[in-house]
């Protein structure tokens, strides 16, 4: 399955920055532009082309939360929902509409180019 080797490569990616996504003295919104800009395009790459089913959505999102919780320090014992997580951190879950959103720019795109 292409998307758990992306996965995969996008966390191996987080660790290789960590210091600098884990910082507590530089602001949150730096740390997240710093995960979309050198994290995401990893996790997405290839994206024009998959199918988003339910089981693989929740793992995206669940991804994207692993994401969040390491970059605010959120110990895996705290009990804290994933909504609690993202007030915290200002943001919304926005993976999975923005892979959509590719996948539906490419299918246009596409049905541009076609003759009939």
């Amino acid at each position: 399955m292409a998307k758990q080797t992306e996965r995969y490569q996008a966390k191996i990616n987080f660790q290789k920055i960590k210091t600098i996504l884990t910082n507590k003295h530089i602001f949150i919104e730096t740390r997240k532009k710093a995960l979309q800009c050198y994290i995401e395009p990893v996790l997405m790459y290839g994206c024009e082309a998959w199918t988003i089913s339910k089981q693989i959505q929740n793992k995206l999102e669940a991804t994207e939360m692993w994401f969040l919780r390491r970059m605010l320090r959120v110990p895996w014992t705290a009990k804290k929902t994933n909504e609690r997580v993202l007030n915290e951190a200002n943001k919304r879950r926005s993976l999975v509409r923005t892979i959509r959103k590719i996948n539906m720019n490419t299918k246009i795109k596409v049905m541009r180019t076609c003759e009939w």
